[in-house]
């Protein structure tokens, strides 16, 4: 296994019309490892007017790749998921270097990214249009078209996947693409850049990095059609009214306060193993999708309670490039300040700590942004754990006893991502996933994702939907044909 330093991307300049280009004011910024807090080096950080010249490129890029047949596009998407496996562990190498998950499960997101590229090149020929009767001497008909220059905006918690599994959708229908990666955690999008760019026509791939200027840029330009998220419900939200503007279209994959549902009949050592695999505590609770609410049934909570424990203590923490690690370190020391925050405040208003709540004293971590799993219990509704997203490894237990009452403080967040279901009575199970407030539901299950099922939130949890055939019809636009014979 090589380290990290020997795969990190040999360019880190801007990446637009086929070329890598240095920033118009020559403005850099450094990306550090999380863990250890060495420098990773330094990277270009585009302003208005880089983004004004990669927008037009892509526009021209645009106009060539929409001309390409979808079953020569499909080609070259297969291509790239292929070229994605080839290098799977180096990009998990440079994942885990650069935001702090772990190796290993790195590598899953890099075969993630892979995987979404097939799936949506076998999509192509689904952008169909219908027929319309509207008498014997007219034809009507409508058609999908692609919609022009689209802009990703992604998180830091995986930068790799939502890079390349983002990508795929708007390149299969024939939109050209800038991707702007989260300036945490640049690294492994400018490696994308390198080995898939070449693959497509000058202007369809194109890589900005920068901070804010470069995202309020992108977001406002005229000639870019459609913004999509993958961030905050503050960042969301100003991206929604500055997108207003020239009324792009707009996809948002925000927060989530996301409750796992336990009824007394289900089987306690499932319920404790789904909570602490849908609680994410691999990438240290930083995950949009995390199980951070656990209502428990009063019948089986403490012996859930206890499963949980079990679980969180025999977590692997570890250097996140450690083959053996099974939970990294935390971005940044604003992400850890801001969790330590939350466990002050749930101290103060009366939950109990059961586990963690403390950075571990090991010196081999003091370098970084290690905090370990925490477990909260006697946690109330009203508290401020259970109402705000952490974005952190706190998890926070619930007890309840009466489901009107437990369904109406699940639903009481804004925020409606995901949902998770214990039971084994099948009407309760349906019963349940009716009554949740939520875009994104397992049943006896969490964590997981499938290609084709459609992932997105309901409420302040975001627009639109994902990783399926609804997200390629949302990167097309429709159009109506009336023909007079």
């Amino acid at each position: 296994m090589p380290t990290y330093t020997d795969v990190l991307p040999h360019h880190r300049d801007l990446y637009y019309g086929g070329q890598w280009l240095k920033a118009g004011s020559g403005k850099t910024d450094t990306t550090i490892n999380p863990a250890t807090g060495e420098s990773l080096g330094s990277w270009a950080v585009a302003d208005a007017s880089d983004v004004d010249a990669a927008v037009r490129k892509a526009q021209e890029g645009f106009r060539v790749w929409r001309a390409v047949k979808p079953a020569d596009r499909a080609v070259i998407l297969r291509q790239a998921a292929q070229v994605i496996r080839d290098h799977a562990e180096e990009i998990a190498l440079i994942d885990s270097a650069d935001s702090g998950g772990p190796y290993r499960r790195m590598i899953r997101d890099s075969e993630g990214g892979a995987a979404a590229f097939d799936f949506f090149a076998g999509l192509v020929t689904e952008m169909k249009g219908s027929t319309l009767p509207v008498g014997d001497d007219t034809l009507n008909y409508t058609m999908r078209e692609p919609l022009g220059v689209v802009v990703r905006i992604n998180a830091y918690n995986h930068p790799f996947l939502f890079a390349a599994s983002r990508a795929a959708a708007p390149l299969a229908a024939g939109n050209a693409l800038i991707i702007k990666p989260p300036d945490q955690a640049p690294l492994s999008t400018l490696r994308l850049a390198e080995l898939i760019g070449p693959l497509f026509p000058p202007g369809v791939i194109n890589v900005l990095t920068g901070g804010r200027e470069c995202g309020e840029a992108l977001v406002e330009h005229p000639l870019v059609a459609k913004v999509a998220l993958i961030g905050s419900v503050p960042t969301g939200k100003a991206i929604a009214r500055a997108a207003a503007g020239t009324l792009k279209k707009v996809g948002l994959e925000l927060g989530g306060k996301n409750a796992l549902i336990a009824y007394p009949d289900s089987d306690p050592a499932k319920v404790a193993a789904g909570a602490v695999n849908g609680m994410n505590f691999t990438w240290c609770g930083q995950s949009c999708g995390s199980t951070s609410r656990i209502f428990l049934h009063d019948d089986i909570h403490d012996e859930v309670v206890e499963g949980i424990l079990k679980a969180v203590e025999a977590y692997r923490f570890g250097l996140p490039t450690d083959e053996a690690t099974q939970m990294g370190c935390m971005i940044s020391a604003q992400q850890l300040s801001k969790t330590e925050h939350y466990v002050t405040l749930a101290l103060k208003e009366g939950a109990r700590l059961v586990a963690g709540g403390a950075r571990p004293s090991d010196p081999v971590y003091s370098r970084g942004f290690f905090y370990p799993p925490t477990v909260f219990t006697d946690v109330t509704p009203d508290m401020t754990i259970a109402r705000e997203e952490v974005f952190g490894p706190v998890m926070s237990i619930l007890r309840w006893r009466d489901e009107d009452a437990m369904i109406e403080a699940v639903n009481r967040s804004e925020l409606g991502l995901t949902a998770s279901i214990w039971t084994r009575n099948l009407a309760t199970a349906h019963r349940a996933a009716a009554r949740v407030e939520a875009g994104y539901i397992w049943i006896n299950g969490s964590s997981t994702h499938t290609l084709g099922a459609p992932f997105g939130g309901y409420k302040q949890s975001g627009l639109g939907r994902e990783e399926s055939l609804e997200e390629l019809l949302e990167c097309t636009q429709l159009k109506n044909i009336n023909v007079s014979l």
